[in-house]
């Protein structure tokens, strides 16, 4: 099936509830390409070698998790950023990003699938904010310890986990937020929660996990943020009849 550039934008508008999110980068349509589509490439990051996959096989679109056009980067297209929009454009290729609305999506999310791929059951968001929270916590329906965790992670999410032990003690309530939010393990401590799983972790966070007693488990930006565009694509390919192609290009980070 076919549909018009305005008619995706506005579909996904909608469905991930953006105007509800003040981001670091614009989400939605960030580079305009072909007025109709019928092949979406998905990945994580819109990198050249996305690109490159999207222009071998024919696509009209890619939807991504993180864009461009961040904050804090120069304003000026220069360098590798010329040279991946160049591509874009010269190959008539739409780019969609969605940063925190992909994120925080109750189904769809980041974090809703990670907590779904690992059968986590949801008590509540970490941070407690409704629809654009940031993570969350559950309770395992029994308790584990941190080498059994480290094995689950692995095995859901195919890399090496890093794990900070306390301690030995047992984990029962755990909290969890995909990419570079290790910051949040002050929320963890806050909520009292025997474990913290994000995707990144910094020199401090290996100190605030073992002096409040914390387990923690860095995952891989990279691999705990793969579930959200992939289960996006699964929901286009349901509603449109879109040929979607989740593209996952390796990264270690």
């Amino acid at each position: 099936m076919t549909v018009s550039r305005p008619q995706l934008d506005n579909y996904l508008q909608q469905l991930l509830q953006v105007p509800l999110f003040k981001d670091y980068c614009p989400n939605g349509l960030q580079i305009e390409g072909a007025a109709m589509i019928d092949k979406v490439v998905f990945g994580v990051t819109a990198s050249q070698a996305l690109i490159d996959r999207a222009v071998s096989v024919g696509a009209q679109a890619i939807i991504v998790h993180h864009g461009y056009f961040w904050r804090s980067e120069p304003d000026v297209i220069v360098g590798m950023k010329q040279r991946r929009i160049k591509s874009l454009l010269s190959n008539d290729i739409n780019l969609w990003a969605y940063h925190l609305p992909l994120d925080c999506h109750a189904e769809l999310g980041n974090n809703a699938q990670l907590g779904k791929l690992l059968g986590w059951p949801i008590v509540d968001h970490l941070s407690g904010e409704g629809a654009t929270g940031l993570g969350y916590w559950g309770e395992l329906p029994s308790a584990q310890s941190g080498e059994q965790i480290v094995d689950q992670l692995e095995a859901a999410l195919g890399r090496s986990i890093l794990h900070v032990a306390p301690d030995a003690r047992p984990i029962q309530r755990i909290g969890w937020c995909t990419g570079g939010a290790q910051g949040y393990i002050d929320k963890a401590v806050e909520l009292g929660l025997d474990a913290y799983v994000s995707g990144e972790i910094s020199e401090a966070t290996v100190h605030i996990a073992r002096e409040n007693g914390v387990h923690y488990f860095a995952a891989g930006h990279h691999a705990t943020e793969r579930g959200g565009v992939m289960a996006l694509a699964q929901h286009l390919r349901d509603e449109f009849g879109l040929d979607c192609e989740f593209v996952d290009i390796d990264s270690p980070a």
